[in-house]
């Protein structure tokens, strides 16, 4: 009975923790305010070898998105942030070297984002009020030091994988869901819709190769526009829902 009971904790923390849209360990955000809207967002940046292309790509279709930014790579390229922030997107707090945090303590938790927050400061003069834990792991002291610190905790409602090695038409179809969710609802009706969270970078080292992410995102956006979504931030998934 007792191993059994163990096991069922067990199940239960790893749920709570991975999950993207538990909120046992504390309220996150998982989707916009209405299926009209949107919200594309990159982890793992900012990366010289992609991030720039696809704020060209953004532009192209007057998008708007998220960067979840990681501190280190903050100080190796500011100047690839006040871009990005030029160009009207969203820049937010990924940490600042991209550990698990479940295993981490409070102390470190804090360290982590209070240097990514640092790091955001130096190169905007403002930091941010939005925080997504690496790999989107929690424990009793994310969320909670997110807040502490001024931030929301942001998660997603799908995360294609984009960080392996698919053929394109493998990581365009995994991506298909926005499609298919976009379909279900016409135009002013009620409902919750999409955070896509994709990555414009990798976590071990910059420059790494993104090259599939951006073929996708040239595959869908035009079809996303087609079918009626707005692309929005995640500061303006919350707002008055899309009509």
């Amino acid at each position: 009975m007792g191993s059994t009971l163990g096991a069922a904790c067990a199940v239960f923390v790893t749920y709570s923790a991975v999950y993207s849209r538990s909120q046992f360990f504390g309220e996150t955000l998982c989707c916009t305010d209405s299926p009209r809207k949107l919200a594309i967002t990159f982890d793992d940046g900012p990366n010289p070898a992609i991030t720039p292309k696809l704020l060209d790509l953004l532009a192209k279709h007057n998008a708007r998105a998220t960067f979840f930014v990681i501190g280190k790579y903050v100080r190796e390229c500011p100047e690839i942030l006040r871009e990005t922030v030029a160009r009207e997107h969203l820049i937010a707090n990924h940490t600042h070297t991209h550990p698990n945090l479940f295993w981490q303590s409070a102390a470190s938790i804090r360290t982590e984002l209070q240097q990514c927050q640092d790091a955001i400061g130096s190169a905007l003069g403002s930091q941010t009020r939005w925080f997504r834990p690496p790999y989107g792991f929690r424990n009793p002291w994310v969320i909670r030091t997110a807040s502490e610190l001024g931030m929301k905790t942001v998660m997603w409602t799908l995360i294609p994988g984009d960080w392996k090695p698919w053929p394109p038409e493998r990581l365009i179809e995994k991506m298909k869901p926005i499609e298919d969710h976009s379909k279900q609802h016409s135009v002013g009706s009620s409902g919750t819709g999409d955070v896509l969270c994709l990555h414009d970078g990798g976590h071990r080292a910059l420059n790494a190769d993104r090259t599939l992410t951006l073929k996708a995102l040239e595959y869908w956006m035009p079809r996303w526009r087609d079918a009626g979504l707005e692309f929005v931030t995640i500061e303006e998934a919350v707002r008055t829902p899309a009509a």
